[in-house]
């Protein structure tokens, strides 16, 4: 993987990473993150609630923004300072969500970056929207 250097990245630059929800997506993401909430697991509970059906945690969709910033953009030896999140609708077993990551703001003299972050589904339905601000790291 080539490393993109702080003085490439433009504002306007976009990246994205997609992943379909599976059923073993929200066991494991329960596992690690120990929140066991019947939404998430329990079919017949989830039938009676909101959404009629369980739903993936609002992190798990979230995560995805991590892996956009961790492995494209900006890319390795990113460090998050800071991400605002607003969840928008939910995500369910084989939503297919894409991350993205548009490049909106350039702070040269701390090599930060403000990144709008974008999720949404395979119907184009934002699922959660924000900010993060992040450092990329060059030695």
């Amino acid at each position: 993987m080539t490393e993109l250097k702080y003085a490439d990245i433009k504002v306007g630059d976009k990246a994205s990473f997609s992943k379909t929800i599976s059923e073993s997506d929200i066991y494991t993401f329960a596992g690690i993150s120990g929140d066991f909430n019947p939404v998430h697991i329990d079919e017949e509970f989830a039938k009676a609630g909101l959404f009629k059906t369980r739903i993936a945690h609002g992190f798990l969709g979230a995560s995805f923004i991590s892996t956009v910033l961790g492995t494209k953009l900006p890319g390795p030896n990113t460090v998050y300072l800071s991400q605002e999140l607003q969840f928008k609708a939910p995500a369910k077993i084989g939503d297919t969500l894409t991350a993205e990551c548009e490049v909106l703001e350039k702070i040269d003299k701390k090599k930060i970056l403000k990144i709008k972050t974008t999720v949404y589904n395979q119907a184009k339905v934002v699922i959660i929207e924000g900010t993060a601000t992040v450092l990329k790291y060059e030695a």
